[in-house]
């Protein structure tokens, strides 16, 4: 009997009921090009045409040139299949009406972020390359500088997960988590039994987690156990049994506030891997910042803005989660500045791309890198080897255990381009480095959620924060140069004895990677 039970419980969940939904369309699909190819005579030069026109409609287009290149090739190889399949997943951005919906709330959270004058002018006092970045995160972002913070930087997620714990402890007013996944099991369960102790307490606790990041981590309708448990909870763009574009735009933020004057950022999510309680892909290597002060007004206003487009007609009431100013006071002579700053795939400005394009270009000295892909576009390839052709120590450490093979493969697909130009490519040995850090000349710093893919610099909601002359920007660098020690260099040489076979793969897929 209990087996029966497992088995209905296997072929009925979620996740098996979803998958088939899409199988079916995909089937459909095929079907339908099938049809078509059994009427060559009279479909093909119609469908020749039809690509000649949207050849012709995505060159004009404002898309990425990548994309551009990845769907002319599609479409002007394979007529009938590159058409069709256009028409249907082609556009990787939601609707019209989506992006109206939640520029509603944008729009409201810019009257509430105000750029302090004097913060500006100290900055412009001390350098112009750092006052124009924070002038573009201002007017392009809608994230303003602030003084008045202090930073800490965590180079492992134990360490982030120790702090975490002792601040949730002391939650007196709201706590606030956005994740892309939570996973049952020690860091999660250990959190859990806090957050519902708050509760009772009377504190204020919301969740939102992301529905693809937790589809094989949380169980169907979590968030109503949750909400049983007096937290409450929304899910960000539910994974339904149909296609669309929307499903392409995921919450991609890792962001934990509490009381308006603490926020934790960074790569970390809730799952025990991240703590490494137990191997997913070697030793897990990552990172996070916690914030303390005027800045994490940013990072409230952030979580409150996508809580009020996910209630839908339940807002909150924003004002009344303003940072208190007894909590701030303690951190008001802190050194530094900090912009910490959301991208958005529905203002077609690639903000996140932007900002490390910024720190690349106004680098003298050093450029320290760490992503878990390294999947890119010319522009960002171009600053990096005009960089290390101007004299620029460009170093870039990158997994040596992939995670996902096909990403780890374009990922290498782009070494021998870069190293043959004096970028230095690290891969980490121990297993997998999720951090998404850039360390700069001993003044700039981002640490965030935002890789260096199509993904996460185009399609995903993503978060960071952007730090200059901050207490922990050496303590970011030193991790850098520790990490280093655990890793292996690949040079030119390396990336030209790859046999013929593997890197003619790696070629196929680098072309196609905007569509993955």
């Amino acid at each position: 009997m209990n087996l029966l039970v497992k088995l209905l419980k296997l072929i009925f969940n979620r996740t098996t009921v979803c998958v088939i939904g899409i199988l079916i369309q995909v089937g459909y699909l095929i079907s339908l090009f099938w049809t078509l190819g059994t009427a060559y005579t009279y479909s093909y030069p119609a469908f020749v045409l039809l690509g000649l026109i949207m050849t012709i409609a995505i060159v004009s287009s404002e898309m990425n040139p990548s994309y551009k290149i990845a769907w002319i090739i599609t479409i002007l190889t394979f007529p009938i299949f590159g058409v069709m399949f256009y028409v249907f997943f082609g556009n990787s951005k939601s609707g019209n009406r989506l992006r109206k919906r939640m520029n509603k709330y944008n729009e409201e959270e810019r009257l509430l972020l105000a750029q302090k004058p004097e913060s500006l002018d100290d900055l412009w006092g001390d350098s112009s390359d750092a006052e124009k970045q924070a002038r573009y995160l201002m007017q392009y972002g809608g994230y303003p500088t602030y003084k008045n913070t202090v930073t800490q930087y965590f180079p492992i997620g134990e360490a982030k997960f120790e702090t975490l714990i002792r601040e949730l402890e002391n939650a007196k007013r709201f706590i606030f988590l956005e994740y892309f996944i939570i996973q049952e099991g020690k860091m999660w369960n250990t959190i859990l039994e806090i957050l519902a102790r708050k509760v009772k307490e009377g504190v204020d606790v919301r969740v939102v987690y992301d529905d693809i990041g937790c589809l094989f981590t949380l169980p169907y309708k979590y968030d109503k156990k949750l909400e049983a448990m007096g937290i409450q909870c929304r899910v960000f763009n539910k994974f339904k049994p149909i296609w669309s574009a929307k499903m392409n735009n995921r919450d991609h933020r890792k962001i934990l506030i509490i009381d308006g004057h603490t926020a934790f950022n960074g790569g970390i999510n809730l799952a025990d891997e991240y703590i490494n309680e137990y191997e997913k892909h070697g030793h897990w290597k990552d990172s996070a910042v916690m914030l303390k002060g005027e800045a994490v007004w940013s990072f409230t206003m952030m979580f409150l803005t996508m809580w009020n487009y996910l209630t839908a007609g339940k807002a909150a009431s924003i004002n009344s989660y303003m940072p208190q100013a007894e909590d701030i006071a303690p951190y008001k002579k802190s050194s530094g500045f900090i912009v910490p700053f959301t991208d958005s795939p529905l203002d077609d400005e690639p903000v996140g791309e932007n900002v490390y394009l910024n720190i690349i270009n106004s680098a003298s000295k050093y450029v320290y890198i760490t992503t878990p892909y390294l999947v890119i576009d010319n522009e960002m390839s171009t600053a990096l080897i005009l960089a290390a052709k101007s004299g620029v120590d460009v170093r870039i450490i990158t997994p040596h255990v992939a995670d996902k093979w096909f990403v780890h493969a374009v990922s290498r697909a782009n070494y021998k381009h870069l190293t043959k130009h004096g970028v230095r490519i690290y891969e980490y040995t121990p297993g997998f480095i999720h951090a998404k850090n850039f360390v700069s000349d001993d003044t700039t710093a981002v640490v965030g959620t935002i890789n260096l893919d199509f993904r996460s610099l185009y399609l995903h909601f993503e978060c960071a924060t952007w730090m200059y002359k901050t207490e922990c920007i050496l303590d970011v660098k030193k991790d850098y140069l520790e990490t280093l020690e655990k890793c292996q260099e690949v040079t030119y040489g390396d990336c030209c004895n790859v046999n013929i076979f593997v890197r003619m793969i790696r070629a196929l897929l680098r072309l196609f990677a905007p569509m993955m």
